[in-house]
């Protein structure tokens, strides 16, 4: 039974050292990728930043162009009986430049068909609130991309809209 105590205690230690290395070496492990992910970190954001910065100086952004266009005044739609209430709209195309404006032009009367068509089929309720003309401006918007396809704009901006 004392042969048992030594190899015991013989292999106490050697059993205690053998999870002691393996604790050490993750550890070391963890550390070295701590390292390089704290190097790898810092080298993005020192160089991979600056270079963006310096591509967004040198490209200044570009103006967009506005094309007019002209004043729509339709009827609005409602029940037989009622007073007549008219909608009076200036908008104008906001485009990324300026060789779309000459792209666009000839697709105005399209543009001013599907703009005249959309609006004599609303009800003054669908116009009140700023959520109405914000559903409006969508749908303008949405319907002139369809006429000018494969050409885009990027919004539809109102300058007057009157409702009596």
């Amino acid at each position: 039974m004392a042969d048992g105590d030594k190899n015991e205690e013989a292999g106490g230690p050697e059993g205690a050292a053998a999870p002691k290395s393996k604790r050490k070496l993750i550890i070391i492990g963890a550390a070295a990728v701590a390292v390089l992910a704290l190097g790898g970190g810092g080298f993005f954001f020192l160089h991979g930043h600056g270079d963006k910065e310096k591509h967004a100086e040198a490209e200044a952004p570009k103006p967009p162009v506005f094309v007019d266009v002209p004043e729509v005044l339709v009827n609005l739609s409602g029940l037989p009986g009622e007073r007549v209430q008219y909608l009076k709209v200036k908008v104008v195309l906001e485009v990324k430049d300026q060789p779309m404006v000459a792209q666009i032009t000839p697709t105005m009367p399209r543009v001013m068909d599907l703009f005249q068509t959309y609006m004599r089929e609303l009800r003054v309720t669908d116009l009140n609130g700023s959520m109405g003309l914000f559903r409006l401006k969508e749908e303008l918007t949405r319907r002139v991309n369809a006429a000018i396809s494969p050409h885009q704009v990027n919004a539809v901006l109102f300058k007057e809209i009157v409702v009596q």
